[in-house]
C-alpha cells in the first residue's frame, strides 16, 4: 500500500475523503493476475509514473517533457481545454514516441487564466457555475449534483476530438479532480467513449477497478499515490522510500511537475512548490538509481490499451 500523507493540494484526495474512501488496499487486488496481464513475472513490481496536468501552463509542460526524457515518467496526461494545451500538443506531434492520455477536464482550479469548455456555453449550462465559468475544485459537489450526463458527453467528446483532429493518438483516459469521474454514471460514460475511441482508462477505485477485472481488463493492484499528498519537507526522502518499499504488482503514482517560474508562481501560488519538488525528484539521479537497484520496471498505458483493444474488440 502506498501510504496517504498531509494532502496539500487542491483536488483529489479531498473529494475522496468527502465520499468515504478510506485509502485501505482492495481485497480482490490479484498482482499475480495484473502482472500476467501484462507479460511480467508474477513478482514483478511494476509501476505507472504519469505526469497529469500536462497542458495547463508553459512551465509544466517543459517539465513534463524534461521528467519523461531525462527521468524517470513514462508518461504523462493532456489538459485539452487550458491556455498551455497547444503548446503541448505540438510538443507531442514533435516527439511521438511519449505516450499519453487526455485528462478530462471539467473543473477549473486556478484563478489566473482560467480555462473554460470546449464546448460553446450554451450547449453545457449544467457544467458552469453561476458566472458562467467551469466550476472551482470547491464546488465540486455542487458539479457533481448539476450535471447532465449528456452535456458531460458533449464535452469529453469536444476534448478527445481535439486531440485525434491534432494528429496525435493518446492511450487513455482519465480525470482532472474527478476520482474515477465522480459519479457511476460519468465511469460507464467515459468507459463507452474509451471503447468507441479504442482507448483505456485509468480506474484507482472500487467498484470501478473491480467492475474492470471482472471484465478480464488489467487495472492498479494497489492504492495510487497523488503527489499533492506528499509533505513537501523531506518529500525527495519519502519519494525514495516510496519506491523502495513498491510492492509486487501494478502500482500507479499521479505526479505533478513543474518549473518555478515566475509564471508559476503567478498561476498556480498554492500549486508550484508541490510542481518543482517533484520535477526535482523524477530528473535526480538518485531516482533513477533507486529503480535500477530495486529492479522495478516503469510502464505505461500503451500495454494496457493494447489489453483493452484485444478483450473489446
Amino acid at each position: 500500500m502506498l501510504c496517504i500523507d498531509k494532502w496539500v493540494g487542491r483536488c483529489c484526495h479531498t473529494y475522496l475523503v468527502d465520499h468515504g474512501y478510506d485509502f485501505e488496499p482492495a481485497a480482490a487486488a490479484s498482482p499475480v493476475r495484473t502482472n500476467a496481464l501484462l507479460g511480467f513475472p508474477a513478482d514483478a513490481r511494476v509501476v505507472i509514473i504519469n505526469l497529469d496536468d500536462f497542458g495547463m501552463y508553459p512551465s509544466i509542460n517543459a517539465a513534463v517533457i524534461a521528467s519523461i526524457e531525462a527521468g524517470i515518467a513514462g508518461s504523462c496526461s493532456l489538459m485539452v481545454p487550458c491556455p498551455g494545451a497547444q503548446d503541448a500538443m505540438r510538443l507531442l506531434r514533435r516527439k511521438p514516441e511519449i505516450p499519453f492520455g487526455i485528462h478530462l477536464t471539467l473543473v477549473c482550479d486556478t484563478t489566473h487564466d482560467r480555462w473554460g469548455p470546449l464546448t460553446a456555453r450554451e450547449r453545457v449550462p449544467s457544467l458552469l457555475d453561476a458566472a458562467g465559468e467551469l466550476f472551482s475544485p470547491a464546488l465540486r459537489p455542487e458539479l457533481l449534483a448539476r450535471a447532465r450526463l449528456g452535456e458531460v458527453e458533449l464535452e469529453f467528446r469536444a476534448q478527445i476530438d481535439t486531440v485525434i483532429e491534432a494528429g496525435l493518438a493518446p492511450t487513455h483516459l482519465d480525470w482532472h479532480c474527478l476520482a474515477d469521474g465522480g459519479r457511476d454514471d460519468i465511469f460507464d460514460l467515459t468507459v463507452g467513449l474509451a471503447e468507441e475511441y479504442g482507448l483505456a482508462v485509468r480506474a484507482w477505485l472500487d467498484p470501478a477497478r473491480e467492475q474492470l477485472r471482472h471484465r478480464g481488463l488489467p487495472v492498479v493492484d494497489h492504492d495510487f499515490l497523488d503527489s499533492f499528498q506528499l509533505d513537501l519537507d523531506g518529500k525527495a526522502a519519502r519519494y525514495a522510500q516510496l519506491l523502495r518499499d513498491l510492492p509486487a504488482g501494478l502500482s500507479e503514482w499521479a505526479v505533478h511537475p513543474g518549473l518555478g517560474t515566475e509564471e508559476a508562481r503567478a498561476v498556480d501560488p498554492d500549486g508550484w512548490r508541490v510542481r518543482q519538488t517533484d520535477h526535482e525528484f523524477l530528473t535526480s539521479p538518485e531516482a533513477r538509481e533507486i529503480l535500477q537497484e530495486e529492479g522495478i520496471v516503469v510502464t505505461d498505458y500503451r500495454a494496457i490499451q493494447q489489453l483493452w483493444l484485444a478483450r473489446l474488440t
